[in-house]
């Protein structure tokens, strides 16, 4: 199992968690999925590694930004 760390910016409360995990569970191979708003923290796990880009992508498609902590 291969897990995935990205601090998310402009999250603020439970529905901007929301709209992260659902764009992010969107990634064929995505097992698991952490958000929190207070924290900015957002973990991925899945069987094989994720391209990170693909992570960015989704959560920029959600409306937030993202880099790998």
């Amino acid at each position: 199992m291969a897990t995935s760390e990205f601090q998310v910016t402009g999250m603020t409360c439970g529905h901007c968690e929301i709209s992260v995990r659902e764009k992010v569970s969107e990634i064929p191979g995505v097992d698991e999925i952490q958000v929190s708003a207070q924290t900015g923290i957002l973990g991925v796990s899945s069987p094989a590694p994720l391209d990170d880009a693909a992570v960015l992508a989704a959560v920029e498609e959600a409306g937030y930004a993202a880099v790998r902590a």
